[in-house]
C-alpha cells in the first residue's frame, strides 16, 4: 500500500465528512498516527483500518461540533428570551452536574438520541437491542435525568 496515495485518499474523505481544511487535515495525520501504532501488530486489512480510524475521528470530530452547535443555540435561545448569562450558564452547570450521574452508555444514548437526532430503530441496530428495548432505555434514564435535575435546583 503506497502511504501517499493513501494519505490524499484520507484527506479527501475526511475534508468530505468534516468541511473543514485545518480539521481534515489534523484528522488525517491523527489517522496515519493511529494506523502506524496497531500497524506493528500485522493489520489484515490497511485500507478498511484506515477508512476506519479516519471515520471514527470524523465522527468524533462532527460529535463535538454538533454539541457545541447545540449549546451555542441554547445560549442563544436564552438570551432571545431575555434571561441573563449569568442563569444560562448556571443551568449549563446543572446539566452538565446532572449528565454525570449517569453511566457512560446512558450519556451516549441522550447524545445519539437528543443531539444527533439518531432514530430509535437505528439506536436498536447499534446496541443490538428491539426498537422497544431502546426506548424503555430512552424513557429510563430520561427519568433519571429528570430526578437529578430535579433533586439540584
Amino acid at each position: 500500500m503506497e502511504m501517499e496515495e493513501q494519505y490524499d485518499r484520507i484527506y479527501r474523505y475526511c475534508y468530505y465528512k468534516i468541511q473543514h481544511v485545518a480539521l481534515a487535515e489534523d484528522i488525517t495525520q491523527e489517522t496515519f498516527l493511529h494506523y502506524l501504532e496497531k500497524e506493528k501488530t500485522d493489520v489484515e486489512r490497511p485500507l478498511a483500518y484506515l477508512y476506519t480510524i479516519a471515520r471514527n475521528l470524523c465522527v468524533d470530530e462532527l460529535r463535538k461540533r454538533k454539541i457545541q452547535e447545540a449549546l451555542e443555540s441554547k445560549i442563544d435561545h436564552f438570551s432571545d428570551t431575555g434571561r441573563d448569562m449569568q442563569s444560562v450558564v448556571t443551568d449549563h452547570i446543572v446539566l452538565q452536574q446532572a449528565l454525570q450521574l449517569l453511566t457512560e452508555e446512558e450519556r451516549e444514548l441522550v447524545i445519539l438520541r437528543f443531539v444527533n437526532d439518531v432514530s430509535a430503530a437505528d439506536l436498536a441496530v447499534i446496541y443490538g437491542i428491539s426498537r422497544f428495548a431502546v426506548y424503555r432505555r430512552v424513557s429510563r434514564t430520561l427519568g433519571k435525568l429528570k430526578r437529578a435535575l430535579s433533586e439540584t435546583q
